[in-house]
């Protein structure tokens, strides 16, 4: 008895055998070709991993407030604009670079692990595909020893 379905195994499963989870790091890595863009990604990341800290957030906060006296002695309207310009820009610039540094490590662990997910889905479809082969083998065999047995019933007759 013939096949009753022939497996065709996706391109994309040689792909994901192949590689690894894309990270972050990797596509700053890969990304231009040109090495003044280059340099210019390496550092910029560099003073973003650098400001991009509490310790910055902690020193920009006592840089701003050495500019509070003159604000207060000038008027509420300087006050404001010291609050908004100086103090909120200086302090809130390396939180929220700290706030996303670490919404990229989760994204990142995101994405490895629904690589390693779709890996093991990959692996258990891979094994069905082996336990249907074998069922497919196991019914032929009853197939052709039914058709064994009717041949052999049809002769005595």
């Amino acid at each position: 008895m013939a096949n009753l379905y022939e497996y065709v195994r996706h391109s994309r499963a040689a792909e994901l055998a192949a590689g690894k989870p894309v990270k972050t790091a990797d596509i700053r890595r890969t990304q231009h070709k040109n090495p003044i863009v280059r340099f210019n990604a390496k550092f910029g990341l560099r003073i973003t991993l650098v400001v991009g800290t509490m310790w910055m957030a902690y020193l920009f906060t006592i840089l701003a407030f050495f500019a509070l006296p003159s604000a207060i002695h000038q008027g509420t309207y300087y006050i404001i604009v010291w609050l908004s310009s100086s103090f909120l820009q200086l302090v809130l610039l390396p939180i929220i670079i700290v706030g996303q540094n670490i919404q990229a490590a989760a994204a990142d662990k995101r994405a490895e692990d629904t690589y390693r997910d779709a890996e093991a889905v990959l692996k258990e479809a891979e094994e069905i595909q082996k336990h249907l082969i074998a069922q497919d083998e196991a019914i032929s065999d009853i197939v052709t020893r039914l058709e064994q047995m009717m041949n052999h019933l049809q002769l005595k007759k």
